[in-house]
């Protein structure tokens, strides 16, 4: 494969303030930007995803937002391959790729490779999500560290998601998640690559700035925009309805939860979710990291990268 020469990434936990900086580095070093968000790509959903405003997306051209319906399966394999074809589109026009946003995952599946899986077997999900409901979590867990002991010390046992996503992988393949990992090659796309990590060291400067977007995200017209995705038909049980804010938003229409205690909890998850980002990515030593406030530093770094 040949590789493209360069390429930036500007990651960090939400609300760290990555889409200033990356327009203002994607157009001072002739860039163009792949989103890297696991909940921008789907159409329908922008306020709850903060995606790039129409007038941001102007100034940058932008790739990987609004590519697919919120009732479509879309996974890190997906946009792997999604990335690195925009990637190419724009080392083709003698531009740098800048890869921003915080999903590691999609991040590192990128970057260092992830194993090939067979298509989703939807009669087998139902099956796990059944017994899911009827068992337990911690069940189902324990049959994870039977059959692969070594993807269960990973993986939280209450982590609903990965737990099923590896009891799925080892039925399917009849081979542990772990082993898929293990056995893999690849070749980073990318000659070069930069990691910029961006953080706060105060965290509660972090925290009210969530929580301040948090109240930006309801005076913009984020109940409405839920109502919406209902109103077409998107059932509140797709998994991108139940991500933050959504889930949240709506709790709150069904009238399970009152509106403030929907802000509080939408606040809390995703001062919880920065948390967890920020131990994916201090777990990366490849990045280099700057507060947020550092802009003419981070610009002389990706200087000494280029140059």
């Amino acid at each position: 494969m040949s590789q493209i020469p360069q390429a930036i990434a500007i990651i960090g936990p939400t609300g760290v303030g990555k889409t200033d900086i990356s327009l203002e580095i994607a157009e001072k070093f002739a860039g163009e930007i792949i989103s890297v968000d696991s909940m921008q790509i789907y159409r329908h959903m922008n306020i709850g995803t903060a995606k790039a405003t129409f007038a941001e997306r102007a100034r940058v051209p932008h790739y990987l937002i609004d590519i697919v319906d919120p009732d479509e399966e879309y996974n890190a394999a997906n946009f792997t391959r999604d990335a690195l074809i925009a990637a190419k589109q724009i080392h083709a026009k003698g531009k740098i790729p800048i890869l921003v946003g915080g999903t590691g995952l999609y991040i590192k599946s990128l970057l260092k490779g992830i194993f090939d899986t067979k298509p989703v077997n939807h009669d087998l999900r139902a099956y796990l999500k059944k017994e899911l409901q009827e068992k337990g979590s911690a069940v189902l867990y324990q049959e994870l560290v039977t059959c692969d002991p070594a993807a269960a010390q990973k993986i939280h046992p209450n982590d609903h998601y990965r737990i099923l996503r590896a009891l799925e992988v080892f039925k399917t393949s009849g081979t542990p998640r772990s082993l898929h990992f293990e056995k893999q090659e690849y070749e980073n796309p990318f000659k070069r690559v930069l990691k910029i990590g961006l953080t706060c060291i105060n965290r509660q400067t972090l925290y009210d700035r969530i929580n301040q977007r948090v109240e930006m995200m309801i005076k913009l017209g984020l109940i409405d925009e839920v109502n919406t995705l209902l109103e077409m038909g998107y059932s509140p049980d797709l998994k991108p309805m139940q991500s933050i804010g959504y889930r949240h938003m709506v709790n709150h229409i069904l009238q399970k939860w009152t509106l403030d205690e929907s802000l509080n909890l939408m606040a809390r998850d995703t001062r919880r979710y920065a948390k967890r980002q920020f131990t994916w990515f201090n777990a990366d030593p490849e990045i280099v990291w700057y507060e947020n406030n550092q802009q003419d530093m981070i610009i002389n770094q990706i200087n000494n990268h280029i140059n």
